[in-house]
């Protein structure tokens, strides 16, 4: 049912409809979580507080479309991932993207949640149910899930699945932001800036890490106060922006050291896609490349991100879309993503060799 607001004309001014949606408490209660994948989310969280507090020496790596659109091709490519990360498992810890709200600069499509049917209907209350439905299909195969949470509402819908979040480069100086992630039971990545700066992130981890009290949404959909602990295992990412690449070396080490200056742990996850590879994902593999044997020397890459789908590059919203091709940032393909993990697990005992040998 949808509420029309012609009744209120001091607020209503630009609002046309305020449309019902299902409850959070009622969404989870249809689709609810099943022991095998209350496990995968369980490890996947400790598994990755792990990694970024140096307890555990694999890799963090979070592969996948840049947003879902198509949910069968979202559950092949999860099918096929699950493979390979239990083939690398000991020397990966393998996070699948989920990514279901797409952040834009100007306009355009904003996620499957927002429109499903791609079509401009914004049916959310199909956009949730289809979302949380294949994030449980995709933990029921023991993948981690990752997500980027932009909407502060969302994450009542969706968060007990996701062992992985992050706030993006766009929101990372929200306050909004800053807030949610305090209170989020998963490990939470910052980026960058857009412009490249760090600064505005590793000041949004300390944020994050307080104790906050802000007005949300309830469980059952109602207004609440909302009182958190802090999240002591948010993190920088690292995705390059405006001014250029922050993969190398060098750029790696400044942002630790800016990390180390207000008591953060000087490690960080990279971002491979984005401003790192100038929006181009054939650049990809040259940045993974580098940060391979960032890795292998012994550096301080704790977590690598990679935009991938089934078929290279990107296309357009309309009828004779290619299955499993990204209609958002482009994605490198499958052929190309396993190599890319075959290539980040080989670094790994060259990596555990050094540390023995500087021990």
């Amino acid at each position: 049912m949808t509420t029309l607001l012609e009744s209120s004309p001091l607020d209503g001014t630009r609002t046309t409809a305020v449309t019902p949606l299902p409850s959070p408490a009622l969404l989870r209660h249809e689709l609810p979580v099943s022991a095998t994948a209350a496990d995968a989310v369980r490890r996947g969280r400790a598994d990755t507080e792990a990694i970024l507090r140096g307890e555990d020496d694999r890799l963090l790596v979070v592969v996948g479309p840049c947003s879902i659109h198509d949910p069968d091709a979202a559950r092949e490519y999860g099918a096929r991932l699950a493979a390979e990360a239990a083939r690398h498992a000991d020397r990966l810890h393998v996070v699948m993207r989920t990514y279901f709200e797409k952040p834009r600069s100007t306009v355009g499509w904003k996620g499957l949640i927002n429109d499903p049917g791609l079509d401009g209907s914004f049916d959310v209350a199909r956009g949730l149910r289809t979302a949380r439905a294949l994030m449980l299909d995709l933990a029921g195969l023991g993948l981690p899930l990752g997500c980027e949470f932009l909407d502060p509402i969302t994450p009542q819908y969706l968060a007990d699945l996701v062992s992985w979040g992050s706030i993006g480069a766009r929101t990372a100086a929200s306050q909004v932001h800053r807030q949610l992630a305090s209170g989020l039971s998963m490990p939470i990545g910052i980026k960058n800036g857009t412009d490249g700066d760090v600064g505005v992130a590793v000041d949004a981890l300390g944020a994050a890490a307080a104790p906050h009290a802000f007005m949300g949404v309830t469980p059952e959909g109602l207004a609440g106060l909302i009182t958190t602990t802090g999240n002591a295992d948010a993190h920088l990412i690292l995705r390059g922006g405006s001014t250029g690449p922050n993969h190398d070396e060098a750029s790696v080490a400044a942002a630790c050291a800016a990390l180390r200056a207000k008591g953060h742990p000087g490690r960080v996850v990279v971002d491979a896609s984005h401003g790192n590879s100038g929006k181009d994902h054939r650049r990809q593999p040259a940045v993974v490349a580098d940060l391979a044997r960032q890795r292998a020397a012994g550096g301080p890459v704790a977590g690598v991100m990679v935009e991938s789908f089934l078929v290279e590059g990107r296309q357009e919203i309309g009828p004779d879309m290619v299955r499993g091709r990204s209609v958002t940032d482009g994605c490198v393909g499958w052929d190309t993503t396993v190599a890319l993990l075959d290539e980040l697990a080989a670094a790994e005992p060259i990596r555990r060799d050094r540390v023995r040998n500087r021990a």
